[in-house]
């Protein structure tokens, strides 16, 4: 029997007086990589801050491989959108790169050179270990979404969750994190990834939830929800459009 890494239960968020979730239920399961799907104020960002515990839901249940996430915190990492990160802090891309390990250290423990490698062995699957002792102001859209690529590879989670990986990427970042992405699905890890490109999610993933109104309106494996008229639906476009653009 196939077992959840995440299970939503009519969860229901709001930001002030605006309800963005309304009864929301989501089931993924171990070895799925889900793209999040659904127009600009669907509720993508919002359904995952409310799962990781960064807004609090008005109703519903969150849990994490059948249990709640404070005792499976190790085994879930997750990587916020590139636009709510402090990025003038004065820290290296190494440094930041290493934070992601300090779950399973402890914070009053300082990282060895096994860590410091391990760190840097996440810098090289992005292609970027040339960058390690640069500023993290000084990088590229790019260069800051493969920096915390590595850092949540450090952490080693069992669940990948990742806001919007993609947005402001150059094609070789592109490049460089979906192959990551297909490697951490042949590993068997378990990803959900807020995503826009229609045209690429095919590439990596293997489940589609696709949200519109609060709710999510259909999930399960990509050949039965990731179609014409469904994801239409979502969108509130042509399904014609959709069509077209699968073919070219």
């Amino acid at each position: 029997m196939t077992k959840n890494a995440l299970s939503v239960t009519d969860l229901s968020v709001a930001y002030h007086d605006l309800v963005v979730l309304k009864g929301a239920n989501l089931s993924v399961p171990e070895g799925e990589v889900i793209a999040l799907l659904g127009p600009n104020g669907a509720g993508k960002s919002t359904l995952l801050k409310a799962c990781m515990g960064l807004l609090p839901p008005l109703a519903g249940e969150v849990s994490f491989f059948g249990q709640p996430l404070n005792k499976v915190r190790k085994r879930v990492g997750y990587m916020p959108q590139a636009a709510e990160v402090d990025w003038d802090f004065p820290t290296t891309v190494l440094d930041t790169v290493i934070m992601g390990s300090y779950g399973k250290l402890g914070w009053l423990r300082r990282p060895g050179a096994e860590v410091k490698a391990a760190a840097m062995k996440a810098l090289e699957k992005v292609g970027i270990p040339e960058l390690a002792s640069r500023q993290i102001s000084q990088l590229s859209g790019g260069q800051k979404q493969r920096t915390f690529m590595a850092r949540i590879l450090t952490q080693d989670p069992d669940l990948f969750v990742m806001d919007e990986p993609f947005a402001g990427v150059d094609a070789a970042s592109e490049r460089a994190i979906t192959s990551v992405l297909r490697e951490l699905k042949e590993a068997g890890k378990t990803i959900i990834i807020v995503h826009h490109d229609l045209s690429t999610v095919k590439n990596f993933c293997s489940w589609v939830a696709l949200l519109g109104g609060g709710k999510v309106m259909e999930a399960g494996p990509i050949e039965e929800v990731f179609r014409a008229e469904t994801v239409a639906k979502a969108y509130g476009i042509d399904g014609s459009l959709f069509e077209s653009e699968g073919k070219g």
